[in-house]
């Protein structure tokens, strides 16, 4: 493919780094990512995606924009209000970068449909904030052999690591099953919105990386933010577990499941 005079101009910062150059941006062009979540993650990666020149870019979410999701959600304005978060984020993502192709999924995610969601896709970005929609992307992924990003915030905290399926340790290699007890969301406890950008642009730069080839993914690691004393640490993680019920050689999971979202009661904390 060859770029015109104005995408040339609009890439050019892109362009003169030796690590992603004429030849990554065509990569960029040509690649594809989902966003699972155009939540307080999804906002900010998609709208860096959207800047980089990803080529599609899939915005799957079933809610509706409410009032307190401004304060972390920016790809959402007040008059946003009552619309699908997945058209209005996908708006904002042709209106940042018009050779960007933003595709919409409205339904939730399910075992049932997400197979079918993801295959079409270079990369995944998790960008939910319950557990159970973090098993399912994790599973999903590896059944598919689907590159993804999986982060989560809470309160002026962050966490975020890659995933190559059957290359690096999956989310269940650290994690075995979803938490039996209710875990606070955002919702729940709060969360800052600035810790929000940090973690979903540092998802955003995950895929880009991914997609380009350049660099070192946050694979064997997680990485995690402290907002409160601006710090950042790096969980290493030796190796895969064998025993992993999904990326393992014999895997014990054969089919997807949707789990339940325990109830947290905050008055009890």
């Amino acid at each position: 493919m060859s770029f015109t005079n104005e995408q040339l101009e609009r890439y050019s910062r892109h362009i003169i780094l030796k690590e992603i150059g004429l030849k990554g941006q065509k990569k960029l062009a040509n690649g594809s990512v989902l966003i699972i979540g155009a939540g307080g993650l999804g906002s900010p990666a998609a709208m860096y995606l959207a800047a980089a020149g990803v080529g599609k870019i899939g915005i799957a979410d079933d809610d509706t924009v409410e009032l307190s999701n401004l304060q972390r959600q920016i790809i959402h304005t007040t008059d946003d209000l009552g619309r699908q978060r997945a058209e209005s984020a996908a708006e904002t993502i042709r209106a940042i970068n018009p050779d960007v192709e933003a595709t919409t999924y409205t339904k939730r995610v399910t075992s049932r449909n997400i197979l079918d969601i993801i295959k079409d896709y270079d990369f995944v970005i998790d960008g939910t904030d319950n557990f159970p929609a973090k098993f399912l992307i994790n599973d999903a992924c590896v059944m598919a052999d689907k590159a993804f990003s999986h982060a989560g915030i809470l309160r002026f905290c962050g966490q975020l690591m890659t995933v190559i399926p059957h290359e690096s340790p999956c989310y269940r290699c650290l994690d075995e099953e979803p938490p039996e007890k209710a875990v606070p969301t955002c919702r729940e406890a709060g969360v800052v919105g600035a810790v929000a950008g940090v973690i979903g642009t540092l998802q955003a730069l995950e895929a880009i990386k991914y997609i380009t080839g350049t660099g070192e993914l946050l694979t064997d690691k997680m990485l995690v933010f402290d907002g409160l004393t601006m710090s950042f640490r790096k969980a290493e993680f030796s190796k895969r577990r064998s025993d992993c019920g999904i990326c393992s050689e014999n895997p014990t999971i054969r089919r997807l499941a949707d789990y339940k979202i325990p109830v947290c009661d905050i008055t009890d904390r």
